[in-house]
């Protein structure tokens, strides 16, 4: 049985499986950074939220403190991410994205849009207003899940 929320017909599960399904073909689309799945969601909360401590990451990529510790090591590494005392508490370390590493981000995202722009000439003109018209709401319920 699919689930609707009766105010609006809208078929969550419907929604669920495009999403799902739009997020695993950008994902995938071809990039010239091959970087692990891990790493990039690293990269991207940190393009929104940098910095973070260590406990925030662990927290935000449900890995384990180990992991992430690793993670972080080999992203300073390869110079896309930096850590600092904090500046509020000289026992704590904040790991920033760096320029290098705002750049993966940035031209992966490039990347997609020129492949994405691609698929949404395939829609017709409504197709492509429709999904216009829903971008606010779409904004607005990522929103609600990164509270």
């Amino acid at each position: 049985m699919k689930p609707k929320n009766h105010l609006t017909d809208l078929n969550v599960a419907d929604l669920t499986l495009v999403l799902e399904n739009l997020t695993r073909i950008l994902i995938r689309l071809p990039s010239i950074e091959k970087l692990s799945f891990t790493t990039l969601s690293v990269l991207h909360t940190l393009s929104r939220k940098s910095p973070m401590r260590l406990t925030e990451l662990t927290a935000s990529e449900q890995v384990t403190q180990s992991a992430i510790t690793q993670l972080v090591t080999r992203l300073e590494r390869d110079g896309l991410v930096e850590r600092r005392p904090d500046p509020n508490d000289g026992r704590v370390v904040q790991v920033y994205i760096t320029e290098l590493g705002a750049n993966v981000i940035d031209s992966r995202r490039l990347d997609r849009m020129a492949q994405l722009s691609k698929f949404i000439q395939g829609l017709s003109l409504e197709e492509q207003q429709a999904i216009a018209s829903a971008i606010p709401a779409l904004q607005h319920l990522a929103e609600l899940g990164n509270d």
